[in-house]
């Protein structure tokens, strides 16, 4: 179905703001009588305005799968609309990464004009984002949990990592595979991590840098590799454009005989100016930002990428590897913090998981994704074929 000119409305909740949030958006023909597509996802815990642009950016992305050329994106969010229209700066870090989505979606229509409306005139996308908070059920569980849980001690072990930090990940609520009603055949994503470079072996911080795989990483890679060729029946595989994952790409490629395609979204956290260095000697050099970015996913280390950045570009390559590889198995090669994310999505759990589930160099998890939303985490970390 292809049509030239839509009207997109969309809306987004916080119920304690921040507190358990979800956004819906609905895309109408010209005429606003037709319901051409809905989208309505639960956020875990967020802020309205995060919900808002979320919902923003659904609808923009179903408008484009339905070959819209011109868009009206009609909202009851007047931040959102002033921003986007250009007319008011955006000044919180955690909108930034949002707004250049949307603006990027936008970017590929012909004309898209936004327009404040009334709450009573955007009931459809608010209907749909309170049924994606309402199934999320975690208003009471945020209610009665610690509002700054404990983190365990650190530990040296942070190269390559976002393990022992929090995410920008929030949690997803979905059906699920099973008794829970889920239809279709799941996209399911083989999740590898790389194999050991030398910053690993001495755990320090590891993102845009690119170290080499060690002997014992590319003996790892082959192992890895041996073991997805038993499996078969692999559509594709795409990796991070780092060089560790890479190489660890390469060698299922080339045990599979499948051609390795590069996913910009899959490289790990630019870390900054703390890149190289050990957990410790960050938290030595920035004691209070480094404390402070432990505990808010929308703080960037120095010169760096916040994990609010990192959820918005690995969602967006979940979002592609579906609908490009419907109801196949792709293998995924990438680094900690993508990995967990899209675990962390799966599962529809919060950002406690990012911290607390360890992932070795060159293990495998798998993670699958539904064509009606759901999704399932069928196995993580591993490392059996090591």
């Amino acid at each position: 179905m292809s049509v030239r000119e839509v009207v997109v409305e969309a809306d987004g909740g916080s119920r304690g703001n921040p507190g358990p949030a979800g956004y819906g958006a609905v895309v109408f023909d010209a005429d606003r009588v037709g319901v051409l597509a809905e989208r309505r996802e639960a956020l875990g815990v967020a802020t309205n305005n995060v919900a808002e642009y979320r919902g923003l950016i659904a609808g923009l992305e179903a408008a484009a799968e339905l070959g819209a050329r011109v868009v009206t994106v009609r909202m009851d969010s007047k931040l959102v609309v002033e921003q986007m229209s250009g007319r008011w700066k955006i000044k919180h870090a955690a909108l930034i990464p949002l707004a250049d989505r949307a603006r990027r979606l936008a970017a590929d229509f012909e004309q898209v004009t936004y327009r404040w409306i009334p709450r009573a005139e955007n009931s459809h996308a608010d209907r749909l984002a309170n049924e994606a908070m309402d199934d999320a059920k975690l208003v009471e569980e945020v209610r009665a949990a610690d509002p700054a849980p404990a983190r365990p001690a650190p530990t040296t072990e942070v190269a390559d990592t976002a393990a022992d930090s929090r995410s920008a990940s929030a949690r997803l609520s979905g059906p699920g595979p099973g008794w829970t009603g889920a239809a279709g055949r799941p996209t399911r994503l083989l999740l590898l991590r790389h194999g050991q470079t030398e910053l690993s072996v001495q755990r320090r911080y590891s993102g845009r840098g690119n170290p080499p795989l060690t002997v014992v990483g590319r003996e790892q890679a082959d192992r890895a590799a041996k073991m997805l060729a038993a499996k078969g029946d692999i559509s594709a595989i795409v990796t991070s454009p780092l060089g560790r994952a890479r190489e660890t790409a390469e060698a299922a490629g080339a045990a599979l005989g499948i051609e390795v395609r590069v996913v910009e979204g899959l490289t790990e956290t630019d870390f900054g100016e703390w890149e190289g260095l050990t957990f410790r000697e960050a938290a030595d050099r920035d004691p209070d930002l480094h404390a402070e970015w432990l505990g808010d996913p929308s703080l960037r280390a120095p010169g760096g990428e916040s994990f609010d950045e990192v959820r918005e570009r690995v969602e967006a390559v979940r979002r592609d590897l579906v609908a490009r590889y419907p109801g196949a198995n792709i293998v995924v090669v990438s680094h900690v913090t993508p990995i967990k994310t899209l675990l962390q999505l799966a599962l529809g759990v919060g950002p406690s998981l990012l911290y607390r589930l360890h992932l070795d160099l060159a293990s495998l998890s798998l993670a699958e994704f539904y064509p009606d939303g759901g999704s399932s985490v069928r196995l993580v970390n591993d490392t059996s074929y090591l």
